[in-house]
């Protein structure tokens, strides 16, 4: 959908039956509240749960999975801010700018606000008054941010997890730039001065999946501007390197939840509806 003060903002509305998300990532935060039925997640090495009410906060490149923990499933609304806008919401640090909100937990008990985040999602989703629902999602945010958040904890320069943090930012990055055709592991490792399994294990320990898993990953996100832009789902498969339109579909429900045409059907339709009101 249209940014908020700049910034990108995507909505998602969905009730998942029996069907769990594999391991994945977002570049911007996920932030929803779980509407009926309970949801489990494996998030930072720990299996947790949300309820009805809960919000939801998962930060910016970390793996994820989620999956409904009861036969009947579950419903839940979520947004996904970029670093930026939720950033503008901390109070500012002594000789800088304001630092990127750190959560500790990802599963939030505040009924409350959890009950403003629908109605911030119902408000944006509906566009009938953006100045509605411009107010509430920065409402919302900055009580999420104020109530809940820390700094993001600094990164310690040298040993393992920093040597490791290195090797998979250079790896994101080539097969970033890229994306249709991307390097063997053998290359980019060669490239690097490592062995591939130093490479898998290094980049495994920062990411929380294999190179190809955050490759496609990363293409299903590049595949979403695309749809937004009104690109059809066999084109869009093409220009973000996936095999196929099937190939491109099975790993936008991993990760997004639905099927490329029904995404860019419901941000078609969001954005007829902004325009008739």
């Amino acid at each position: 959908m249209d940014g908020i003060q700049g910034s990108p903002l995507d909505l998602l509305t969905a009730r998942i039956g029996r069907r769990h998300y594999a391991p994945h990532i977002h570049d911007e935060y996920a932030i929803g509240v779980t509407v009926a039925g309970l949801e489990t997640m494996r998030y930072r090495g720990e299996k947790i749960y949300s309820g009805a009410g809960s919000v939801v906060v998962v930060e910016p490149g970390e793996a994820h999975t989620g999956g409904p923990a009861l036969p009947e499933g579950f419903a839940y609304r979520c947004l996904y801010p970029d670093a930026e806008l939720l950033s503008a919401a901390m109070p500012a640090r002594g000789g800088g700018g304001p630092a990127r909100p750190h959560f500790r937990e990802a599963i939030i008990d505040d009924r409350a606000l959890g009950e403003a985040l629908r109605l911030a999602h119902r408000a944006l989703r509906l566009g009938e008054d953006p100045l509605e629902g411009e107010s509430r999602l920065l409402s919302v945010l900055g009580t999420l941010v104020l109530r809940h958040a820390g700094q993001a904890p600094k990164t310690v320069p040298g040993g393992r997890r920093g040597d490791a943090g290195l090797i998979a930012r250079a790896v994101t990055a080539r097969l970033s730039d890229e994306l249709v055709t991307p390097p063997t592991l053998a290359e980019v490792a060669t490239d690097l001065e490592l062995s591939r399994y130093q490479l898998l294990r290094a980049f495994r320990d920062v990411v929380g999946m294999p190179p190809y898993a955050w490759l496609a990953q990363y293409r299903v996100m590049r595949a979403r501007t695309l749809l937004e832009a009104g690109h059809r789902p066999a084109e869009v498969a093409a220009l973000v390197g996936f095999a196929d339109q099937a190939h491109l579909t099975r790993w936008f429900r991993r990760v997004v939840g639905v099927t490329p045409g029904v995404y860019r059907n419901s941000v078609q339709d969001s954005m007829v509806r902004r325009i008739a009101s």
